[in-house]
């Protein structure tokens, strides 16, 4: 290692707290020599549902156990061979004399036994000295000691300098004593005074000779001559020492040897990833076929695979039938761009459009009646969307491991044929025309099976002869039938199960089933044998293996699955779980009756396919898949199986067939459901993957905001506010301004804009001042609603105004009153607390960093969301999203950003100067994050500007070194444009377009032509300029607008007759781009729907908050004629006095602060504003959620069976649903509970009814995404069985009064506690299992370390693992930490704070440890 890169790490040890944290002094290399125990990992309490237990002793016992350290038995006797062969003398000696030494522990006993005994306190080297003198003793460790000191005792010196103790478990206690309070280490003052006495006691460096006191001249002459001096051995030391040299030299530092390799992954610095850089095709190219990188690609499957494309893309193309033949050549086409040539899909949309569609002349009409007209014109037909394009390059994929399958199918085919004679049509006809996955499967499944033998032999004959593991008892049992006589019962049943399936699939001429002479019991018994010794069992065995070779018949599963596809019926049926899990508010609800769904209604509603296979994974209904007329099926299948014959033989053995075909037909049933299921599955995902694709695409079409009188794309200034989730009459509203270039100029607040006079005034000064052309208002409240009408009252108040423009009405410049927007604030809710913004605004707060990302949002929508990376699948865009895989997912989101990125291009010298938008390049075509990072690198590294497009593939006369290979380059150098400098003479205006450097020089002639130059005009112009001169003398005298009078048709006609190239859309390019270079193609801006206002404001959706639904709600007003109640989402409510009760006065039943049950007789989501009833007839209907289903496919029996049932049980149980007076109480269950609290933020709180009855109730907070507990809360003194109790008790020892009190000192308490602890440096969000493999590589790596973490404990809510390994050679170890109010728990023993918890562990691991030790002796 060289002294630079070894002070860089050592730099960061010093620096880094984590790992400052976790160091310790003890020397892990040393022996154990106490025999090694077992290790026990402790078990935490299973908190999962409502009950809280304290841990028995059982399990206090197995968490002592888990104290015990791994040793290894190394008795110096027994393995003094194998430590000589690991250790060196010098450092055994040093263990021999360190074990005749009294340990740490020993004194400690003699000092507890014998008060007057005082032992002197031992010296240790502390951590922060060690690491201040890192340099200097791994110098001195290096360096090899000259032969004057070879035998000095420098290394006995050094191992006093060790703690005491035994060097194997001793040290495991010491590792962790000398920082128990290192994590909160003290003043400045007193850890230099401290390291100063340390230095001072520090016993200096001493090498040991021999006392020569009392010997003469003369002894030590004969010692000389005898011992010698030891410089005849110099030369092995000089040999070693320069063996050493060269292995250091030799082993070069790379990135794995200091970072982890989760941490390289995270940062894509694999050599894997330094690969996909280096290679010179598109990184998604490269990340798509890393699987198939070792498969060979034919002409042969490249022809099979457009036909195999055209038939699945070609059906629902609905496009005349004429275009078949255009359109596969198309798909072919599109296929060699891709893989041919390697361009990605804008490229192929952008440069290579005329291959999209399809032209033909067509004669004018009216040519003859108009001189002028053409005689022509020409009929397109777009075959190709860009939709298409990525669903061919989906396919493609799927192709490629349909044809690995294949070509694995077929290699095992042919060992057959040339080791085992093997020869079957089936297998040779089918695998040529298997079109699915399924197929090969079935192909797969049916040489396995008959064939299990032959390749069973020629594996073993692959392992040298050596026996391969044994077959399944299965499979041993058809063997021995196919060798017995019974397999001639199984001839006898007259047709080949391949045959009867063709005979199903009406391939080739009908076969009818040949009878046997004899009856099938008289042959039964003339075929028993030693395997079968009875008629009986030689016609089950044979009954048996029909049915066996009907099953794994590819032809026949095939026949079973046409016909679930075509006559399959869908239906769900709940189970005993879900009977009353899913009750009516239940989002199940929907699918919980749902019955007879064909597969063409689900294809239109794809999301209720996937409803129902999540709620079979959780055990809440069965999906069933039936054929609609299963019975006929039956029978046909019989007809082609039966005999045709007329007689009792016939009868006897169409009856055993008719028994073989039902025991198969069941077999049949139950695989082919299940893969029509799951590919079912897979469409309905695909489906829905595609239509989260196009609403992503729309929200990502969007140019910015345009100010009133600017050109589309020009960016504005704007000023946006928030109050959050605050009151804007009492709490702060923060605002930003934001400068049209991005910049965040000026912040500040504001309080109470409705009514305070100073703070009007002041946002008008600010107004004024900065003059924006918009201002923008999100926020996570309906309050804000109250918000947006200040501001705009504000600003006709003070007669506001935006900034002029040029009003084309009147050709006059004039100004309107001040735009307030409504922002979509989707983006910024994930950006205000992200690393990213704590990062660009380490200064400002949370919701200012929100208000930053409204402006962002408002001024470039695409980048805001190009931005979010990954975390743009945390987006809601489907309520459906959530049943979907989220790889799959953000795959298809990205294909979208890919497209606009590409559309509005990246200005590349902005990307190498704004780390903003360079968040943008890996979605131009060709590149991805790492080619991106590479590129800027590459700019960097150039000098830091880009002058032209082709210097980034290297230009030796601008000692330009290339930053892209050509084939990426070709690919993404349309999409990366380099503003055109009027001044520069060098620069290319067709650098600015998104015209293709191949097509330059046909730009350049569509400009000369239009400027009307002849070639030798041309020639003097570029002679004199350059190459861009043309184009540039076309912008300088303003000509663009000429190319509008080129004739192009003629031209593209020229180009595909000479040169075979079709180019008509790129000439409709080139003519627009000249026009108007890179012209903002994106829509307007759009405004938000009041729907989606509301929702963003309140969270409530039209599903959660609809008329007719019984909420509770909060008076806030209650007069004579009405009362003003608020909603838990925050809107208000009115409540007429009708509306209540017609026997009393409102102010009689409603008071102020009370919380009522009232139910919802009209929203207006305008407003903000809702109409309730309270009478008792309404209250007492409850809501039931409409469904529209056609007739037959819901089972309204079922629905009121169950519905009886679960009345009839509640009387039985005396169950009621319970209604409590509180604003967090919700009638969930647990499930609904925990879907409630998904979208909300940690610590979120219901209060529910709970299953153990009516002295009990639930209560149910997030922990963590994903994570919630349910407390279960025991009433005590309640005065009727409806109230609630007067004492709540949790645990059996937290006693409260009321609910509230509740929820802040216990539940409150428990999440702020989870949230100092997810908050602190030892905190890892990440599961136990990577947890541990993270502390094995990094012990592994640090083998002087030790080191310890907390993870959630996502199985036990309300839990943490706390996991620590001490050594390498110990395992890792985990405690259960348990969260209560206001402290955390750890065996037992309770700890207030993080600080006390950490140092309690270490006190509690040293005091386990000795406890060990001196048990053990």
């Amino acid at each position: 290692m060289s002294n630079s890169m070894r002070d860089l790490i050592d730099g960061e040890a010093m620096l880094d707290d984590e790992e400052d944290d976790e160091s310790f002094d003890g020397d892990e290399d040393e022996d154990n020599d106490k025999p090694r125990r077992k290790n026990k990992e402790p078990v935490a309490d299973d908190s999962s549902e409502e009950d809280e237990d304290d841990e028995d002793e059982e399990e206090a016992r197995r968490i002592r156990e888990g104290f015990i350290v791994e040793d290894e038995d190394d008795d110096e006797g027994g393995d003094s061979d194998d430590r000589e062969r690991r250790r060196k003398k010098k450092r055994r000696r040093a263990e021999r004399e360190e074990e005749e030494q009294l340990d740490e522990d020993d004194l400690d006993l003699i000092g507890e036994t014998i008060p007057e005994w005082e032992r002197k306190s031992q010296t240790q080297q502390t951590k922060f000295k060690r690491l201040k003198r890192g340099h200097r003793d791994e110098d001195r460790r290096n360096e090899r000691p000259g032969l004057a000191e070879i035998f000095s005792d420098d290394d006995e010196e050094a191992a006093d300098e060790r703690p005491y103790g035994r060097s194997g478990h001793r040290a495991n206690v010491d590792e962790f004593d000398d920082f128990i309070e290192e994590d909160y280490p003290e003043d400045d003052e007193e850890r230099i005074q401290r390291q100063e006495d340390l230095e001072v006691a520090r016993p200096k460096d001493r090498g040991l000779g021999v006392d020569t006191a009392g010997l003469d001249k003369d002894a030590l002459d004969d010692m000389a001559a005898i011992f010698g001096d030891g410089e005849e051995y110099d030369w092995a030391l000089q040999m070693e020492e320069e063996e050493e040299d060269r292995q250091r030299e030799e082993q070069a530092i790379e990135l794995k040897d200091v970072f982890e390799p989760s941490q390289l992954t995270e940062k894509l610095l694999t050599d894997e990833d330094n690969e996909i850089r280096i290679n010179d095709e598109p990184e998604r190219f490269q990340l798509d076929r890393k699987p198939f990188k070792n498969l060979n690609f034919s002409s042969d499957h490249f022809r099979e695979e457009t036909r195999w494309i055209t038939n699945l893309m070609w059906p629902k193309k609905q496009l005349h039938g004429d275009l078949h033949s255009p359109f596969t050549k198309a798909i072919g086409k599109v296929l060699e761009f891709f893989i041919v040539e390697g361009v990605e899909v804008p490229y192929v949309f952008q440069h290579r459009r005329d291959y999209l569609i399809h032209a033909k002349k067509v004669r004018a009409q009216n040519s003859r009646d108009d001189p002028d007209a053409p005689e022509y014109t020409v009929d397109a037909e777009k075959l190709l969307t860009q939709d298409d394009l990525w669903r061919i390059l989906e396919l493609d994929i799927k192709f490629r491991s349909l044809v690995e399958k294949r070509n694995s199918l077929e290699s095992s085919y042919k060992k057959l044929k040339e080791e085992a004679g093997v020869e079957d049509p089936i297998l040779e006809d089918m695998t040529r025309h298997a079109a699915t996955m399924e197929e090969l499967q079935d192909l797969q499944d049916y040489l396995n099976f008959e064939y299990s033998a032959q390749l069973k032999d020629i594996a073993a004959m692959g392992n040298g002869g050596r026996e391969v593991k044994r077959p399944g008892a299965k499979s041993a049992v058809f063997e021995r039938i196919r060798k017995s006589k019974a397999y001639n019962f199984v001839r006898a049943f007259g047709i080949s199960p391949d045959r009867l399936a063709q005979n199903a699939l009406r391939e080739g001429k009908k076969v009818s089933s040949d009878d046997d002479s004899k009856l099938p019991m008289d042959l039964a018994d003339s075929l028993a044998d030693g395997d079968f010794p009875t008629g009986d069992q030689v016609i089950s065995a044979a009954r048996q293996m029909y049915a066996e070779q009907l099953f794994v018949s590819p032809r026949m599963r095939k026949h079973f699955r046409i016909n679930y596809y075509q006559m399959g019926w869908v239906s769900c049926r709940r189970t005993e779980k879900g009977l009353r899990r899913i009750d009516e508010s239940h989002p199940y609800y929907e699918i919980k009756y749902l019955v007879n769904q064909t597969i063409r209604d689900l294809a239109v509603r794809p999301e209720i396919f996937l409803k129902m296979m999540k709620a079979e994974e959780e055990g809440l209904v069965e999906v069933q898949l039936t054929l609609e007329n299963e019975r006929e099926f039956r029978r046909q299948l019989y007809s082609e199986f039966a005999s045709d014959n007329f007689s009792d033989l016939a009868d006897a053995w169409n009856g055993e067939r008719q028994k073989v075909l039902d025991y198969a037909f069941n077999r049949l049933e139950k695989v082919i459901t299940k893969g029509v299921k799951d590919s079912l599955r897979t469409a309905c995902q695909e489906e829905l993957l595609k239509t989260c694709r196009e609403e992503y695409f729309k929200r990502l079409d969007q140019a910015p905001l345009k100010p009133k009188g600017m050109m589309l794309g020009t960016m504005p200034r704007v000023l946006t506010m928030s109050n959050g989730m605050g009151d804007p009459n009492r709490d702060p509203v923060c605002w930003t301004w934001v400068e049209e270039d991005g910049r965040v100029l000026e912040h500040g607040k504001f309080v109470n804009l409705g009514r305070d006079e100073n703070q009007r005034d002041a946002f008008a000064e600010l107004v004024r001042r900065r003059r924006p052309d918009m201002i923008g208002i999100s926020g996570s409240s309906a309050d804000t609603n109250r918000l947006i009408k200040d501001v705009e009252g504000l600003i006709s108040e003070k007669n506001l105004m935006g900034p002029e423009y040029d009003d084309p009405d009147t050709n006059e410049y004039r100004s309107d009153l001040l735009e307030v927007i409504i922002v979509n604030d989707e983006v910024a809710r994930l950006y205000q607390d992200s690393p990213r913004a704590v990062a660009e605004h380490p200064t400002l707060n949370s919701l200012t960093r929100y208000c930053i990302a409204l402006a962002r949002y408002m001024q470039n929508p695409m980048k805001e969301y190009a931005a979010l990376g990954k975390d743009v699948t945390s987006l809601l865009i489907h309520p459906y999203q959530r049943f979907l895989p989220q790889d799959k997912l953000y795959k298809h989101l990205e294909t979208a950003m890919v497209d606009m990125v590409n559309l509005v291009g990246v200005d590349i010298n902005d990307a190498v100067g704004d780390a903003y938008t360079a968040c943008l390049l890996p979605y131009v075509a060709g590149l991805g994050p790492r080619k991106a990072s590479l590129l800027i690198k590459g700019i960097n590294a150039n000098g830091g500007v880009v002058t032209s497009r082709d210097e980034l593939v290297g230009d030796p006369e601008r000692h330009k070194l290339p930053v892209l290979g050509p084939r990426v380059w070709n690919n993404c150098a349309s999409f990366l444009f380099i503003e055109y400098d009027t001044t520069n003479p060098e620069s290319d205006p067709l650098d600015n377009t998104r015209i293709h450097p191949e097509d330059y020089d046909l730009a350049r002639k569509v400009a000369a032509d239009a400027l009307g130059l002849d070639e030798e005009d041309v020639k003097a112009e570029v002679d004199e300029n350059g190459a861009g001169a043309i184009v540039r003398k076309l912008f300088k005298e303003e000509e663009q607008e000429k190319v509008n009078e080129l004739i192009l048709e003629e031209y593209a006609e020229q180009l595909e007759r000479e040169y075979t190239q079709r180019k008509r859309a790129t000439l409709e390019t080139i003519r627009a781009e000249l026009q108007v270079p890179y012209e903002e193609l994106r829509k307007n801006f759009s405004s938000l729907p009041s729907d989606q206002i509301f929702t963003m404001f309140t969270g409530e959706t039209r599903d959660s908050l609809c008329e007719g639904m019984i909420i509770p709600v909060n008076v806030r007003v209650a007069k004579d004629d009405f009362a003003i109640v608020k909603l838990d989402c925050g809107i208000e409510g009115r409540i007429e006095a009708h509306e209540v009760s017609h026997r009393h006065s409102l102010k009689d039943v409603l008071q102020n602060n009370q919380t009522v049950q009232a139910k919802l007789i009209d929203i207006n989501r305008k407003e903000f504003m809702c109409k309730l009833t309270m009478r008792e007839e309404e209250l007492r209907r409850p809501y039931r959620k409409h469904f529209d289903h056609d007739r037959g496919q819901w089972d309204y029996r079922q629905e009121d069976q169950d519905r009886e049932e679960l009345r009839e049980k509640d009387k039985v149980t005396g169950r009621t649903q319970r209604v409590i007076k509180h604003p967090l109480f919700k009638p969930f269950n647990s499930t609904q509970a925990e879907e409630y609290l998904g979208g909300q933020p940690a610590g979120e709180v219901v209060i529910r009814p709970s299953s153990k009855g009516n002295d009990h109730l639930a209560v149910t907070w997030k922990v963590a995404d994903g994570v919630y507990q349910h407390v279960d809360v025991l009433e005590l003194q309640k005065e009727n069985e409806f109230s609630v109790g007067r004492v709540l008790r949790v645990g059996g020892k937290y006693n409260y009064s009321d609910l509230d009190e509740l929820i802040v000192d216990h539940v409150k308490a428990m999440a702020k506690k989870v949230d100092e602890l997810m908050r602190h440096d030892k905190f890892r969000a990440e599961s136990r299992a990577d947890l541990e493999r993270f502390l094995t590589v990094f012990i592994d790596a640090n083998p002087n370390r030790s080191a310890y973490f907390f993870c959630l404990d996502t199985k036990h809510p309300g839990y943490f693992y706390l996991c620590f390994k001490a050594s390498p050679t110990s395992k890792v170890v985990s405690w259960p930490v348990r969260v209560v109010p206001h402290a955390y728990e750890l065996l037992k023993s309770q700890y207030p704070d993080m600080r006390a918890l950490c140092n309690g562990f270490k006190l509690r691991y040293q005091s386990e440890m000795l406890r060990m030790q001196t048990g053990a002796r």
